[in-house]
């Protein structure tokens, strides 16, 4: 004779259901979470942006394109406004967003005053050591090209010149050009650099040491280079047989013969790479920013050509640009 069930004893179809959903619980735990890779992967990115300049648009577009195509994006445009972008990024902090882009100086400024609980990512920003962007939850991705990479093109571009000139505000740069003289002995050049403390020095200074010197350095440095002291600098050297080497591929494309410059596009796109690493669980790189993992190589063969500089057929080959 069967004997009667204890109340609450669970009958044997209640038993096997029970035990089916937590055989399902159990698998559902040891499946693995989504990652970024994956397109159930929810993610929400904000992009704090200092203005709507093209530049910072390209760097967004160079980010976004290398994201998971599953992220959502929370845009931002401060406005060059820094109180505005406080307000916005009360926005930001009451999100599910995960990191921060943040795209020119201020909104970088921003960032670091209002974002500290997750990783803030910045970009498009000059000399950001001299902003303090060293925040613990920040880094970015630096918008010089290093001074070994410019020195060593020049070398390789004008593999017989030594004497490298170059004009500087010792207020702006000071730091760039003493840094240039060390690294320079390392691969046999010298530099001759100059001070000027207004634009107005420039011409006059110019025309003293372009005697001295067998290539003209230009560098970023607001007091020396304005749109009519560029013309200046750029007939000067030519006119003296000496060819000028800047920073950005419209310089060359206005006559310098070689230029080094970062792609904003490729800035982006590398901010993007750097994103995934961090929230995949790699450390936040510590101290500053990152450097520019591509470069872009410019060079004007119409000037190669009236300054008659035969460039090493190799370096030629591998310009991006060529004018």
């Amino acid at each position: 004779m069967r004997q009667p069930r204890p109340p609450g004893t669970p009958t044997p179809r209640t038993t096997t259901r029970a035990s089916s959903i937590a055989c399902w619980a159990l698998v559902l735990l040891c499946l693995p979470a989504p990652g970024l890779g994956d397109p159930a992967y929810a993610l929400e990115v904000a992009i704090l942006k200092s203005a709507d300049l093209a530049a910072y648009n390209q760097a967004v577009a160079g980010f976004k394109a290398s994201m998971p195509p599953s992220t959502t994006f929370l845009e931002f445009d401060i406005q060059g406004d820094v109180t505005r972008g406080r307000k916005l990024a009360q926005k930001i902090r009451v999100s599910d967003a995960a990191l921060v882009l943040a795209v020119g100086l201020k909104a970088a400024l921003v960032a670091k005053l209002e974002v500290v609980d997750i990783p803030v990512i910045y970009c498009m920003v000059l000399d950001p050591a001299k902003n303090s962007l060293n925040a613990p939850n920040m880094t970015g991705i630096m918008l010089e090209v290093p001074i070994d990479r410019q020195l060593s093109t020049m070398r390789s571009v004008l593999p017989r010149v030594k004497r490298i000139g170059v004009l500087y505000d010792p207020e702006k740069t000071a730091g760039l050009v003493d840094e240039a003289r060390r690294q320079a002995k390392a691969l046999g050049l010298e530099i001759t650099a100059r001070q000027v403390r207004s634009e107005k020095d420039v011409p006059t200074t110019l025309r003293s040491v372009v005697r001295e010197i067998e290539a003209l350095w230009l560098i970023p440095d607001s007091t020396v280079l304005s749109e009519e002291s560029l013309s200046f600098m750029l007939t000067t050297a030519l006119d003296s047989n000496v060819p000028v080497v800047g920073f950005s591929s419209e310089l060359v494309r206005i006559g310098a013969l070689v230029g080094l410059s970062v792609s904003y596009d490729d800035v982006g796109r590398q901010a993007g790479v750097l994103t995934k690493k961090i929230l995949s669980g790699q450390p936040i790189p510590s101290p500053g920013a990152v450097s520019p993992d591509r470069l872009r190589l410019a060079l004007n063969l119409k000037t190669a050509k009236f300054l008659k500089i035969q460039i090493p057929p190799e370096v030629v080959n591998r310009a991006d640009e060529l004018y």
